[in-house]
């Protein structure tokens, strides 16, 4: 049974959306830092990745203009937003105030 990506992000935990694309070099330097928080929070939250150039339709539902982008979800509404690569710390501390 599939999830749809509106039921992940209207679910209980925290959802880290990471919009990205293939060819994008900032991307793929902040694919592993996005595995690593995956890890690190494990079922306090959800971490998925949204590929803009398969999914255009959820890249402009959120106004996505430039990626990477990170949103993270709770109850469905997005509680915090950035650009550009972060940190793995910066991710776990903004996903534990939002699970707060």
């Amino acid at each position: 049974m599939s999830t749809s990506f509106q039921e992940l992000i209207n679910g209980d935990k925290p959802v880290l959306v990471d919009f990205y694309a293939d060819w994008c070099g900032p991307c793929r330097y902040q694919s592993p830092i996005i595995a690593q928080v995956a890890e690190q929070v494990g079922e306090m939250a959800r971490v998925i990745k949204v590929d803009v150039d398969r999914n255009p339709s959820a890249a402009q539902q959120f106004g996505i203009r430039g990626i990477p982008a990170l949103l993270i979800f709770r109850h469905g509404k997005v509680v915090w937003r950035a650009s550009g690569v972060r940190q793995a710390n910066e991710l776990i501390q903004q996903l534990r105030t939002a699970a707060a």
